[in-house]
């Protein structure tokens, strides 16, 4: 056996007893202190941020025949991201750290607003793999505390290796934040069964309204809520993450090996304002999937009782890979502290695209980061990001060694 694979194999055993861990307990959560009923909820991405978590993208099979060309796209995004706010990066040990420097120091990152988290993965979709993020806030926001709700990852109801990214979540959720950390199960036999949730399958206003699709988490085949129910979706939702509405769309797009994520087609830009992605080209599978969401969410009113304005984003043209339909979108935008990061796809429309969340943004700058290979693995900026909120009159950084 080769020293990588004694690593390889050490990561498992690792990530198995973490997540052990958070299943030893046979107490159904929902029935005790939720964050909801601490006073929690999740806010929108659009509020500030601590740090933005990425991963070394080292699963080179995502990617290919363009795997040499990831890291850059991540350096690009931590070139942009550090400008504003700290990124933290999963790397496996100090050797990925050191590469990883290199690229991000010949890319021109600020180095110092990096925090290194040496933590093994599967992949690099954060957005997915690591905790959502809550709030609560005391009296005229004077103080703010920030905890992690940890869903289990099960590698999109698809892939079998995912084990190593969730406890990287674990790992996450335990060591960063002001309070501790929350992971939701219900009882059964043999202990606490985790509910499944990935951070792409949800977007939220910050004021009680979540999106969601029907088809990935209650009706698809590999829908994550099947046994929970509209009903019991909903309650996860409120409880967990604050949700006070949810807002369920029908289908997920073309080429979405999520089954059905919500971020790659329709997300919140302010309050009461969500921004769609629209197919014109009727013969497009896009266009009835993109038309009845929108029809949804004109139909709909959010938490606070303001009816949904719907603006519409275009779609690129169809990007493809062989035969193969890659979800490519500009729905997958990242709204970090002072700027906004896009997908782009050398395509006619990328300029349309960053002008109308322009106008949303007035106060960011809007930024292009070109995604054409980076869509090959099936997912582009805001898979690959998750944000982790600002904690006032708290330390930013890890309660704990942020070694796993």
């Amino acid at each position: 056996m080769t020293a990588a694979s004694v690593d390889r194999t050490r990561s498992q055993r690792r990530a198995d007893a973490a997540i052990a861990s958070v299943m030893a307990s046979p107490d159904d959560e929902l029935a005790r202190a939720t964050p909801r009923s601490l006073g929690f909820h999740m806010p929108a991405e659009w509020q500030a941020h601590a740090a933005t978590w990425l991963a070394w993208p080292h699963k080179t099979g995502d990617w290919p025949g363009k795997a040499d060309c990831i890291p850059w796209v991540f350096a690009s995004m931590a070139r942009h991201l550090t400008r504003s706010e700290r990124v933290r990066l999963l790397v496996r040990d100090a050797k990925e750290q050191r590469l990883a420097e290199s690229v991000f120091r010949r890319a021109g990152v600020e180095l110092a607003a990096v925090d290194f988290v040496h933590c093994d993965t599967d992949r690099s979709w954060t957005r997915d793999s690591l905790p959502s993020f809550v709030v609560r806030e005391e009296a005229r926001g004077a103080l703010r505390e920030v905890a992690a709700v940890k869903f289990r990852f099960d590698g999109w109801n698809r892939y079998p290796d995912h084990r190593l990214d969730d406890a990287a979540g674990i790992h996450v959720a335990r060591n960063f934040g002001t309070a501790p950390a929350h992971f939701p199960c219900v009882a059964g036999r043999g202990g606490c069964r985790r509910l499944t949730l990935e951070g792409g399958s949800i977007d939220v206003d910050g004021e009680g309204t979540l999106l969601s699709t029907e088809e990935c988490l209650l009706t698809g085949a590999r829908a994550r809520h099947k046994s929970l129910g509209r009903e019991g979706s909903e309650a996860v939702l409120r409880e967990m993450l604050g949700a006070d509405k949810v807002i369920w769309l029908p289908d997920g797009i073309a080429g979405d090996d999520t089954s059905g994520h919500v971020d790659d087609f329709a997300r919140f830009v302010r309050p009461g304002v969500v921004v769609v992605c629209d197919e014109a080209n009727k013969a497009d599978p896009n266009h009835g999937r993109l038309a009845a969401a929108q029809a949804c969410l004109r139909a709909a009113t959010d938490a606070r009782g303001r009816r949904i304005e719907v603006v519409k984003l275009p779609m690129p043209s169809p990007v493809m890979f062989g035969n193969v339909r890659l979800p490519a979108s500009y729905a997958n935008f990242y709204i970090a502290n002072d700027q906004v990061l896009v997908p782009t796809f050398d395509d006619a429309m990328d300029q349309r695209a960053l002008g109308i969340l322009a106008e949303f943004f007035p106060r960011r700058r809007v930024v292009g980061i070109h995604a054409t290979e980076l869509v090959l693995g099936l997912g582009t900026l805001h898979c690959s990001t998750q944000q982790e909120p600002l904690a006032k009159g708290a330390a930013t950084s890890p309660r704990r060694k942020s070694k796993a």
